[in-house]
């Protein structure tokens, strides 16, 4: 199990890597970090969807409801231009601390 911080760190450009891919509600989001991260990575309702409403709130994604076969409505979220734009500038900052901890640990800091 990852570190609380290191999991909330990371939350924003893995939401945003994921909705780049195309539009899915946030069940299906926790359950698909769930399996990349070899159940590493375990996303609560009360951790996703704060993460989720402040990213629409910064116009990095919008939602919609959808009413599936059972009557139910489900929230659905896409990324939109800015959220694009966001996921690029979280990339290269998540690729410098790779590459500082690279290179630190590759030189047998740790």
């Amino acid at each position: 199990m990852l570190a609380k911080e290191l999991v909330a760190a990371s939350s924003e450009p893995l939401i945003l890597s994921l909705l780049s891919a195309g539009e899915n509600y946030g069940y299906a989001l926790i359950q698909e970090v769930k399996r990349l991260s070899g159940d590493k990575i375990e996303w609560t309702d009360g951790m996703l969807y704060p993460v989720l409403h402040r990213m629409e709130n910064n116009g990095w994604i919008k939602s919609r409801w959808v009413e599936i076969d059972n009557g139910r409505r489900r929230k659905y979220y896409s990324i939109k231009k800015d959220g694009c734009k966001a996921l690029k500038a979280k990339q290269q900052q998540w690729s410098v601390v790779n590459a500082v901890l690279g290179g630190l640990w590759g030189k047998q800091y740790v």
